[in-house]
């Protein structure tokens, strides 16, 4: 796909999966489909009038050149669904956005991850379980996930940088924007400690409440698994989890005060058999086969190409040898013998049956 054409669709805030499948379907590429967008192609895909309307007229106002300077000046990377960069986790998602707009480290995207998720209106007890599982999580060698709204994932990602661990920030709106608008410096200092925000709708999208729903299936389809730190029966979260448990991704609940509205959806979650009881901390990493580490990782310094290759994408989350020849690019002879001299070095260890972790 040209970049042209990339940007031009992106820019329309129109192609979920089920019209993109359709418009190769119909035209082949997403280049053809342009040079063919008309109304009788976008009703064909499934639009509604009213959408179809506004396709056409921002199409109309693009100024692709200007539209890619904007991105550029603000360093944001657009990815497509055909992208290698694009997190594998996420494409395996029956309802994979087909653009993402990441502000930060893209690579972040591929890494072993935790969504902690929870209502805007947070008690002291959940702010604190937050910060207490987002510390788990970090010590564990995971990225955090949330949706840098007030309450819950705000304290997540604060958590996560005063951990010294990296966090995504999912956003329901363009990265042309900070919603809320106080979390502008919070935003900022995730991407400056190498985290990432990231938005499927174009950069000038404003908020739309519909948006919030949809971005919460990015958050899931992201990350390994989905901790519900505290949430009412109408919530946000909760959406997080069900698309978490729609794609065979672990779900788990914090328990709350029995009476307290904030934990109703918690422990509806718990009493239906769909979470896991968090009992602890720790309960969250290892829920995804993280394991927690006793003491801090090693802050062993690579000796070689070869020994940074596979510290940049071992963690402690166990990966077999042969998962990590493709991850690192390294031939398996080369790969072997770099994990033996690390594990030498106090810097990997062997749980056996293949499969290696950050030590």
């Amino acid at each position: 796909m040209h970049r042209a054409t990339a940007l031009a669709w992106s820019w329309l805030n129109l192609l979920n999966k089920k019209k993109y499948d359709k418009l190769l379907a119909k035209c082949g590429t997403l280049d053809d489909a342009l040079l063919a967008l008309d109304e009788e192609l976008l009703l064909a895909i499934g639009c509604r009038e009213e959408g179809m309307r506004s396709a056409l007229t921002r199409l109309a106002a693009l100024d692709i050149d200007r539209y890619d300077q904007t991105l550029q000046a603000a360093k944001v990377v657009l990815l497509t669904l055909d992208d290698a960069a694009y997190p594998e986790r996420l494409r395996q998602t029956a309802d994979a956005p087909i653009f993402l707009h990441v502000q930060g480290d893209v690579t972040l995207l591929a890494q072993p991850s935790m969504a902690l998720v929870g209502t805007r209106g947070a008690s002291a007890y959940g702010k604190r379980t937050a910060q207490e599982c987002a510390a788990a999580c970090v010590r564990a060698g995971l990225v955090t996930v949330s949706g840098l709204a007030s309450g819950i994932d705000g304290e997540v990602a604060r958590e996560t940088l005063r951990e010294h661990g990296r966090h995504i920030a999912v956003v329901g709106h363009g990265l042309g924007m900070t919603f809320p608008a106080e979390h502008a410096p919070l935003r900022a200092e995730i991407i400056a400690r190498g985290g990432a925000i990231v938005s499927e709708y174009a950069f000038d999208t404003q908020v739309l409440d519909h948006q919030f729903v949809a971005r919460n299936r990015i958050i899931a389809g992201l990350a390994l698994g989905t901790a519900v730190i505290e949430a009412p029966l109408r919530s946000g979260a909760l959406h997080t989890a069900q698309f978490a448990l729609e794609e065979g991704r672990e779900v788990l609940a914090a328990p709350g005060q029995l009476f307290d509205p904030r934990a109703a959806g918690c422990l509806q979650l718990i009493a239906s058999g769909q979470a896991r009881l968090i009992a602890s901390p720790e309960d969250v990493p290892a829920s995804v086969g993280a394991v927690v580490p006793l003491s801090p990782l090693s802050s062993y310094e690579p000796q070689s190409d070869a020994e940074a290759a596979v510290l940049a994408v071992l963690t402690t989350v166990p990966q077999t040898a042969d998962a990590l020849v493709p991850a690192t690019g390294l031939a398996a002879g080369t790969l072997i013998a770099t994990l033996t001299l690390l594990e030498l070095a106090g810097a990997a260890r062997n749980l056996g049956g293949g499969e290696w972790v950050r030590a």
